[in-house]
Parts: C-alpha cells; sequence; structure tokens
C-alpha cells in the first residue's frame, strides 16, 4: 500500500511538475493584485481537484458505459503519457496540457484563469485525468486505490497551491534553466511511468 501510494504521488507529481506551471500562472495572472492572485491560486486548486474526483468516482463506469476496458484505457494512457513526456523531454510543454499562443493570448485578455487554462488544462488536464484512472483502476481494491491515488492527487494539488501561493519568491529563486532541467527530469520519469502503464494494459 505504501509503495502504491508514493508510485502514485511520484506519477502524478511528474505528469502535473507543479514548479514548471509556477511562470505559467504569474503570466496569467500579471495583471492581478497580490490578493487576487491568491484567490485565483485557491480557487484553481479547488476546480482542478473537483474535476479529478468526478473522473476518479465516475471515470470506470463510464468507460464501462461506453464499452471500453479498463486494459484498453490503460493503453491508450500510456501512449498520451508517453506523447507528453517526449515534449517534456525536448524541454517543451506539451499542448495537452498547456494552451496554445492563440489561447494563451485569449486567456491573458479573462479576469478570471482560474478556471480555464489553470484548472483545466493545466492542473486537471487529459494527462492527469487519465494518470489518476488508470493508477486507481490498477490497485486490489477500486476503493482503496482511488482513496489513495486521489490523496497523492491532493498533495500535489498542495504542494502547487504553495507554489502559486508564493509564486513571486519561488520565481526569484528558480532560473529559468532550472526550470528546463526539473522539467527533463520528470520528463524521464514520465516515459517509464507510461511504458509501464502500457505493458500493464
Amino acid at each position: 500500500m505504501v509503495v502504491f501510494a508514493i508510485s502514485s504521488l511520484a506519477s502524478i507529481f511528474a505528469i502535473m511538475n507543479p514548479i514548471a506551471n509556477v511562470p505559467i500562472f504569474m503570466v496569467l495572472t500579471a495583471n492581478q493584485s497580490q490578493a487576487k492572485q491568491r484567490i485565483l491560486a485557491r480557487r484553481s486548486v479547488l476546480v482542478a481537484f473537483l474535476i479529478v474526483l468526478f473522473f476518479a468516482i465516475l471515470g470506470p463506469s463510464i468507460l464501462s458505459f461506453l464499452g471500453i476496458t479498463l486494459d484498453a484505457f490503460r493503453i491508450a494512457g500510456g501512449i498520451l503519457l508517453f506523447s507528453i513526456a517526449s515534449n517534456l523531454l525536448q524541454g517543451k510543454s506539451s499542448h495537452v496540457h498547456h494552451p496554445t499562443p492563440d489561447e494563451h493570448a485569449e486567456n491573458l485578455e479573462k479576469d478570471d484563469v482560474a478556471i480555464v487554462p489553470l484548472a483545466t488544462p493545466i492542473l486537471a488536464g487529459p494527462g492527469t485525468i487519465t494518470t489518476v484512472m488508470a493508477l486507481s483502476s490498477g490497485y486490489t481494491s477500486a476503493f482503496t486505490g482511488t482513496l489513495l491515488v486521489m490523496l497523492a492527487f491532493s498533495t500535489v494539488l498542495l504542494i502547487t497551491f504553495l507554489l502559486f501561493y508564493h509564486a513571486p519568491w519561488v520565481r526569484q529563486r528558480l532560473s529559468q534553466t532550472t526550470i528546463n532541467l526539473i522539467t527533463r527530469m520528470m520528463g524521464l520519469l514520465l516515459t517509464v511511468i507510461a511504458v509501464q502503464m502500457a505493458s500493464t494494459g
């Protein structure tokens, strides 16, 4: 159980990459006061939690209704994660989790970016949702698996919230080179997770 919990935490941390999201958060909230930025940080994390919780609980039922097996879902999830990992290894952000330049420009004009793009797709994007569902279904007990994975996801969300809450302080202490290095390390870890997920399916 402990090994599964730690593995889930590492997997979710790698796919979400909270540290690399700090500069994105700062750009999207650049025109806001610090108080407003912290409200947006809180709201984005809460909405991301609710989105992932919805899919963690109802996801298997939705797949069953559509006639999709969990094995097929794990294989598809592994392929998706491998695609994201490839971009991270090259120091690029994946459009699966991050907006395109056109979407980014549109988002900058919004006063409230907490739900789109922060909560989704940045925090609770397809990769995160797929990872949570695949991990939950891979444990012997579906209920315990979902509970442990959601606990791991909540831990990463807490880390993300603290980083967003103190974003200016964090950004001053992290160079772009450091962020790129962390991104590539997360990409390497995610590649291993993707291959394991696909082979298990």
